[in-house]
């Protein structure tokens, strides 16, 4: 039996619940909209229930496989989805992997996943390799998708991943002309995203003293 991980408020409501997104076997679900999935006791969480819209889920291979004749255990660094289940229920799926030599060059030539639909459509997921830094670089996975996201320009806003800088630049393909559009606090979010810790402390004091005057 699944077991299911409700991210109350961050994720879904009771009148917006929308479908099911689940793993296959030997995939390991780690965070849905920047906030990290937790083993549940000794079972590993491997559905969640999301609302409508897009959703950042990050899962990575994680299973066993034959070196020659033993066993051992072989993990993939973090893969970032987006992902719109409208209405229904889905499962992230990759092809049967039985040995490592077979999943190291399945994973270094770019893996394919997919997503299974209930409906028994199936289409292939278009992701990001999260890269980490030094030992233990995935230990906090939070830090790694927010630091994904703040060099980025996405945030989340009411659970859903918003791409700021997609929302608000558009570029003139024939003329290379930038147009900055949307309201005023969709670009005020894009730019304090990109910005550095001490910039945000500047405008931070900046905007006390404009508040009180």
């Amino acid at each position: 039996m699944n077991n299911k991980l409700w991210l109350l408020a961050a994720l879904f409501s009771a009148s917006t619940q929308a479908a099911t997104l689940s793993v296959a076997d030997n995939i390991q679900l780690l965070a849905v909209d920047g906030i990290e999935v937790k083993s549940q006791g000794w079972s590993a969480v491997d559905s969640v229930e999301l609302s409508e819209g897009k959703h950042q889920v990050v899962v990575r291979f994680d299973g066993e496989v034959k070196r020659g004749s033993k066993s051992t255990i072989y993990t993939t660094r973090p893969y970032l989805f987006d992902i719109d289940l409208a209405d229904r229920n889905a499962e992230i799926t990759l092809p049967r992997l039985t040995t490592e030599s077979q999943a190291k060059a399945f994973f270094e030539r770019g893996a394919t996943w997919q997503l299974a639909l209930e409906n028994g459509v199936t289409k292939p997921l278009v992701g990001v390799e999260l890269q980490g830094d030094g030992f233990a670089a995935y230990s906090d996975i939070d830090a790694v998708i927010s630091a994904y996201n703040r060099d980025n320009g996405i945030v989340m806003e009411q659970g859903n991943a918003v791409d700021l800088q997609q929302v608000s630049v558009n570029v003139d393909n024939e003329t290379g002309k930038v147009e900055i559009t949307g309201d005023a606090l969709i670009q005020l979010k894009m730019w304090y995203t990109k910005a550095s810790k001490e910039d945000k402390k500047a405008f931070k004091i900046w905007m006390a003293e404009k508040d009180f005057n």
